[in-house]
């Protein structure tokens, strides 16, 4: 991993497990702040980089940092929303807002460092590409039927169950659409899919 590294966080010993684990990565450079309103001071003159971002936090929260780099600068961050209550609505409305990832507190450094590679790898690329847009659409296009009701379903933050009696369907069908349009999709979880869903113009974003 190579680049800049931005934590923002307002609980004091996080931050600074945050800061000390990447900064034994080669090749990143990390700077720390101890809230939302402290990094918008700032952030216009910042560089391009992944930004790991707490979504409680007094003064402005993860959302609202979220929301004031979608209107100012939406290519800039990569930015990978840290929550301790992780659901699909709330990771769908995050990246409405342009964020990267949703990750679930507690996590280990392995999982963390794997998201913010796959992060850096996503801002070398155009995210807008025609090309990137194009894979994306191919892989919804081989979903069944069957499996795209199910997409929409998880997209719309409704539970197995849900989308079971919806679709009157047993829970057991609806898992069974769900691991295979995950398989198709290749992703190894929601917010993956997420992704793929925004590509292809799924989900619009705000």
């Amino acid at each position: 991993m190579t680049g800049n590294i931005y934590v923002v966080d307002d609980d004091d010993a996080e931050r600074v497990w945050l800061h000390r684990l990447l900064s034994l990565q080669p090749n990143l450079t990390v700077r720390s702040f101890p809230s939302g309103d402290a990094f918008l001071l700032g952030f216009e003159a910042m560089e391009s980089g992944v930004l790991l971002l707490d979504s409680h936090m007094p003064g402005s929260s993860g959302m609202d940092v979220l929301a004031t780099l979608w209107n100012t600068a939406p290519k800039r961050f990569a930015s990978v929303l840290l929550t301790g209550e992780g659901s699909v609505p709330g990771a769908v409305a995050a990246m409405k807002l342009g964020a990267f990832d949703v990750l679930e507190k507690p996590y280990d450094a392995a999982m963390l460092l794997h998201v913010i590679e796959a992060a850096f790898l996503w801002l070398a690329h155009d995210k807008s590409s025609a090309a990137h847009a194009e894979q994306a659409r191919t892989k919804v296009e081989a979903l069944s039927p069957r499996e795209r009701e199910v997409l929409m379903g998880l997209i719309d933050g409704r539970a197995n169950k849900v989308i079971a009696l919806d679709l009157d369907l047993s829970p057991r069908t609806v898992e069974i659409h769900r691991a295979n349009l995950m398989t198709k999709l290749g992703a190894r979880n929601l917010p993956e899919a997420l992704r793929v869903a925004f590509a292809a113009g799924l989900i619009p974003q705000i």
